[in-house]
C-alpha cells in the first residue's frame, strides 16, 4: 500500500478534547476521528488493526468449533419482553418504532436473538452441543461517552454462545472459551488478567472478565500476587488486617459534637479501623441495621443481595426507629434486623453510646450484640487475600472480554427447549462470551507507546514493515525501495510504501506515530555501500544490513516474537 494513496491524516499536536493516550494518539496517528459523542469512523489505518483483530478471534473461535453467524441489529420488542429485559434496562437501550406501530429496540446484545434462534433449530440432544457466534455491531446509550473508541455508543463486539444439554457440558464449553480467550489476547499482545466478576445485567450463575491494566481504564480489580485471586472490585472478597487488642474495658466516653468516624477517631486519638459504624436503612419489610468497620466502605451490590433494594433512612427515622440522633447509634440494644460485616466479629471496638454526645469503648460481638454476619465492605489495597491472606494489591483496568453462564435464564422465558434421550423435554443450558475488538486495540495502545507514538504488538499492526525511501527524487534509491516493496509483499507480509515527496524528519515522525513494528530505511549514502537501515519501532535499534540480507533480515524481525 501507497503512503499517497491513503487516508492518515497526521496531526502534529495532540487534541484538546481527548483525555486517555489511546485516544490521543489514535486520532494525531490518523486511525479514527470522531462523528458525535461516542460515534467514531475508523479510517483505514484504524480499520486494519480491527480487522486483524478479528481474524486472530475467528481463528481462536474456529478452533474450538465455534461457527460463524450473523444476527439482526434492530430487533422486536416482544422477544426481550418474554425475558423482562426490556423492563429491566431503562435509558441505555434505544428504541424506536418501525412504520406499523410495532415496538422495536437496537441491540445492545444478543442473548434474546441466540436463543430465539436456537428455540427453532435446537430442538433435539442429538443437535447439542452447539457453540455459534458472531462479530456484530451493538449499540448502547452510554450516559457518559468518554475515552474514545473503549467507551462508545456504537460499537463492535464478536459474541459467542454454546448451548448443551446440562451443566457438564457448559462447564467444557466455558472452559473452551476460557482457553480461547487467553490465546486471543495472548495473540493480540496484551497483558491481562482473567477475574472473578459480577454477573451484572446479563444474568446467570457465574462470570468472569477478561481485564487489560492500564490507568485509562474505568474498573478496579483486586490481585493476589502469591496465588490465583483475582477479582473486580465489585464482587472482590478480602479479610481486614487483625487489630491489636488494646485492653479497653467497657467505658463510656463523652464525645461532644462528634458524629463522624473521622471526628471521634481524631477527637479519641484512635485509629478509625477500631470503630464501628451503624446504617440504618429502609427495606421492603422493615428497617436494618448494617455494621462495617470504621475503616470500610459498604458494597451496595453486596448488601442489596442480601436484602434486595433498600434506601438510607433519614434522620427523623433514625431518630423514631432507634431513639437516638444519627452520629450516636450503636448496635447494643435494638429490637431491629442487624447485618454486620465479617471483619467485626472478632475485636473489641468503639462504637455510638445510643446517646447523644457519647460512645463507648470496650464493644464486642456476642457479649454486647448480636447480627447476621457477611461480607459487606469494598476489598482495598493493604486487606488481606481470603485464599492466602497475602496482602492485596489493586490494579485498574479495561475490560476487554467476558464469559457468563447463563444456565437457563434465557431458554426457559423463550421456550428454548430440547428433547433428551427418554423424550423428556428440557431447557437448553447456555453461556454467553464477548470480546470487543475496540477496547483490545486501545489498550494495546495503551500498554504500547512511547513520548513519539504507538508501538503496535505485530500481530495487530495495520501493517508489519514501513519502507521509508528518503530521496524520491533520487532514481537508484526508488529503484531499491520499490524492488524491496515487492520482494516483501511477496513474501505474505503486509508493506506500507511512504512514497511522498517529504523530508526525511518528517517521514521518520510520522513512522514512529503510526507505530508500524519495523522501518526499512533506504538512503542514498547507504545504498552507495550497498547497505540499507533495518529499525525496529519497540526498541528504537537502528543497524545496516546488506540490501541482499534486508528481506531474510526483516522476516526474520517480523517473526521473532521477543523482539516485536
Amino acid at each position: 500500500m501507497f503512503f499517497s494513496n491513503m487516508i492518515m491524516p497526521t496531526m502534529r499536536e495532540f487534541p484538546s478534547e481527548a483525555e486517555a493516550i489511546s485516544h490521543k494518539l489514535m486520532l494525531r496517528a490518523g486511525y479514527v476521528r470522531q462523528l458525535a459523542s461516542g460515534l467514531y469512523a475508523y479510517l483505514p489505518l484504524g480499520w486494519r488493526v480491527i480487522c486483524r483483530i478479528n481474524a486472530i478471534m475467528r481463528d481462536e473461535m474456529n478452533a474450538i468449533g465455534a461457527q460463524e453467524i450473523s444476527l439482526p441489529v434492530m430487533h422486536p420488542a416482544e422477544i426481550w419482553q418474554k425475558t423482562g429485559r426490556w423492563y429491566d434496562i431503562k435509558e441505555e437501550m434505544f428504541r424506536l418504532k418501525d412504520r406499523t406501530g410495532r415496538d422495536m429496540c437496537l441491540g445492545m446484545t444478543h442473548e434474546e436473538i441466540m436463543t430465539w434462534l436456537a428455540a427453532r433449530e435446537l430442538k433435539s440432544y442429538r443437535n447439542l452441543p452447539q457453540m455459534w457466534y458472531q462479530i456484530q455491531t451493538k449499540l448502547r446509550d452510554e450516559a457518559r461517552p468518554k475515552s474514545g473508541i473503549l467507551r462508545t455508543r456504537e460499537f463492535l463486539m464478536k459474541d459467542s454462545y454454546s448451548f448443551d444439554i446440562d451443566d457438564e457440558g457448559l462447564d467444557k464449553s466455558y472452559k473452551l472459551h476460557t482457553n480461547a480467550y487467553h490465546n486471543i489476547f495472548r495473540r493480540c499482545g496484551l497483558v491481562f488478567y482473567q477475574a472473578e466478576s459480577d454477573t451484572g445485567m446479563m444474568g446467570g450463575a457465574a462470570a468472569h472478565e477478561f481485564m487489560a491494566p492500564s490507568p485509562a481504564g474505568e474498573d478496579e480489580i483486586v490481585i493476589c500476587d502469591k496465588c490465583d485471586y483475582t477479582a473486580n472490585v465489585e464482587v472482590a472478597c478480602s479479610l481486614a488486617v487483625s487489630l491489636k487488642d488494646l485492653g479497653w474495658q467497657h467505658e463510656e466516653v463523652h464525645t461532644p459534637n462528634k458524629r463522624t468516624v473521622k471526628e471521634v477517631s481524631s477527637f479519641l486519638k484512635i485509629g478509625p479501623s477500631y470503630f464501628i459504624k451503624s446504617l440504618l436503612f429502609i427495606l421492603s419489610d422493615g428497617p436494618a441495621l448494617v455494621l462495617l468497620r470504621g475503616d470500610q466502605e459498604l458494597h451496595d451490590k453486596k448488601l442489596m443481595k442480601i436484602i434486595g433494594s433498600f434506601r438510607p433512612a433519614s434522620k427523623d427515622e433514625v431518630q423514631s426507629i432507634l431513639g437516638v440522633e444519627a452520629g450516636f447509634i450503636g448496635p447494643m440494644s435494638h429490637a431491629i434486623r442487624i447485618i454486620a460485616d465479617v471483619s467485626l466479629k472478632e475485636g473489641t471496638f468503639v462504637t455510638g453510646a445510643n446517646k447523644v454526645d457519647y460512645h463507648i469503648k470496650g464493644i464486642t460481638s456476642g457479649k454486647d450484640f448480636s447480627a447476621e454476619w457477611h461480607d459487606l465492605h469494598v476489598a482495598k489495597e493493604g486487606d488481606m487475600c481470603p485464599k492466602c491472606q497475602n496482602a492485596l494489591k489493586i490494579d485498574r483496568v479495561i475490560e476487554i472480554g467476558n464469559i457468563f453462564k447463563l444456565g437457563v435464564k434465557y431458554s426457559v422465558p423463550l421456550n428454548a427447549v430440547y428433547l433428551d434421550a427418554n423424550g423428556q423435554e428440557r431447557p437448553i443450558i447456555m453461556g454467553s462470551y464477548g470480546i470487543g475488538p475496540a477496547r483490545i486495540a486501545a489498550a494495546a495502545v495503551e500498554q504500547n507507546y512511547d513520548k513519539d507514538g504507538i508501538i503496535w504488538p505485530k500481530s495487530i499492526a495495520p501493517f508489519d514493515v514501513e519502507v521509508i525511501p528518503l530521496n524520491v527524487s533520487d532514481a537508484r534509491t526508488m529503484e531499491v525501495a520499490g524492488q524491496l516493496y515487492k520482494n516483501l509483499t511477496g513474501s505474505s507480509l503486509e508493506v506500507l510504501f511512504d512514497d511522498r515527496d517529504e523530508r526525511p524528519g518528517v517521514k521518520f515522525k510520522d513512522a514512529d506515530l503510526i507505530g508500524i513494528p519495523v522501518h526499512l530505511i533506504i538512503g542514498e549514502k547507504s545504498l552507495k555501500d550497498n547497505m540499507v537501515e533495518i529499525k525496529v519501532r519497540r526498541t528504537k535499534e537502528a543497524h545496516k544490513v546488506k540490501l541482499e540480507d534486508s528481506i531474510s533480515t526483516i522476516i526474520k524481525l517480523v517473526h521473532d516474537k521477543s523482539v516485536l
